[in-house]
This record gives structure tokens, C-alpha cells and sequence, in this order.
């Protein structure tokens, strides 16, 4: 069955910098639509980055653009998540999602378009 397993998460200081993975197994990856979503506490889901695993094509949220950075590596079978420059404001469990049918109405950032994610990853980003 499909399996998105995050890591990576931490606890650090405004300024730093982390680099979260989603290892991804189960299905075809090379061709899908795949992103990093966060959750902070009391607050909707929302969408980070998101990455097309077969022609590296990204969109990224207006609140990571220029920090963060979607990139992944298809012989893991892995997505990543580059964040620099953190904010507390950046404080959430962060969860990788993966579109594995073909086709959907809904944006890439947004969370109906994702059928399968991960238990999540939290970071904390401490002032």
C-alpha cells in the first residue's frame, strides 16, 4: 500500500534552518504530483510546495517562497522540504501528500487534490 513517511522535524531558533524528507513507497513515483502541507495549531491545513515527480515542475506557497524550496530525488523514491530563514510563524506539524490518480480539479496547493499523506513531522521555531 502507498507508505509517505516524514522526518527531520526539530526544534530550533528563528534564523536557522531544517531539511524534512518524505520517503515515499507503494506506487509509481515517477510520475505524480507530490507536496509538503502544514498544519499549526488551531489553524486550517495549508499548502507549502509541491513538486511533479516527473518533470520537476514546483509551485510554491507565497509564505516559502525565497526560504523554502521543494526539490526530490527519484532513485529514493524521496521529496524534501529546504527551509531557511525560519519564523516562529513556521511552527507546525508539516506533512508530505502525494496525488497518485491521474487528474483533479483542485489546485496544487490544495488538500483535496492529495489522496494519500503522512503521519507528519513537527517543527518548532523558537524567538
Amino acid at each position: 500500500q502507498v507508505q509517505l513517511v516524514e522526518s527531520g522535524g526539530d526544534s530550533v531558533q528563528a534564523g536557522g534552518s531544517l531539511r524534512l524528507s518524505c520517503a515515499a513507497s507503494g506506487y509509481t513515483f515517477s510520475y505524480n504530483w507530490m507536496a509538503w502541507f502544514r498544519q499549526a495549531a488551531g489553524k486550517e491545513r495549508e499548502g507549502v510546495a509541491t513538486i511533479h515527480t516527473g518533470t520537476g515542475a514546483t509551485t510554491h506557497a507565497d509564505s516559502a517562497k525565497g526560504r523554502f524550496t521543494i526539490s526530490k530525488d527519484n532513485a529514493k523514491n524521496e521529496v524534501y522540504l529546504q527551509m531557511t530563514s525560519l519564523k516562529p510563524e513556521d511552527t507546525a506539524m508539516y506533512y508530505c501528500a502525494a496525488q497518485v490518480s491521474g487528474g483533479s480539479r483542485y489546485g496544487l496547493l490544495s488538500v483535496p487534490r492529495y489522496e494519500y499523506w503522512g503521519q507528519g513531522t513537527q517543527v518548532t521555531v523558537s524567538s
